[in-house]
């Protein structure tokens, strides 16, 4: 008596360069320049726990035309991955109700922004202030 063997539906390799999941896999790849940056942050932080010479090579490297040229990289990716997060927010979020009506979903996205924006604007009047 043969043993039944379980049916395995064929898949296709790139499967992820269909439209429905090439937004979704291009929206997740874009947490890689997120995280990317967050190493090279650590990066100096490590080097400057190590002394002033290993945080000043480490400043030497960030002035670099490859360190640059990753770092504009690093941009593109983290602007795509923040313009996505506040498209998809008000998808993924309960609806919110102003005076018994739903709120859209493109005035969530553009509060999203403008709280953005207005948290960037503080943040860089406060780097502003404390200059010497």
């Amino acid at each position: 008596m043969s043993e039944a063997r379980p049916y395995l539906r064929p898949a296709e390799t790139l499967w992820w360069a269909r439209s429905p999941y090439l937004a979704y896999t291009l929206r997740e790849a874009t947490g890689v320049a997120v995280a990317g940056y967050a190493l090279v942050l650590l990066a100096g932080l490590i080097s400057l726990a190590s002394g002033e010479g290993a945080y000043d090579a480490w400043l030497d490297f960030l002035r670099s035309p490859w360190s640059l040229a990753l770092h504009a990289l690093f941009l593109i990716g983290m602007i795509a991955h923040v313009w996505t997060w506040f498209q998809i927010m008000p998808k993924t979020m309960p609806r919110l109700l102003v005076g018994g009506r739903v709120l859209p979903q493109n005035r969530i996205t553009a509060a999203g922004l403008a709280v953005a924006v207005a948290a960037f604007i503080i943040i860089l009047l406060v780097a502003e202030w404390m200059q010497p």
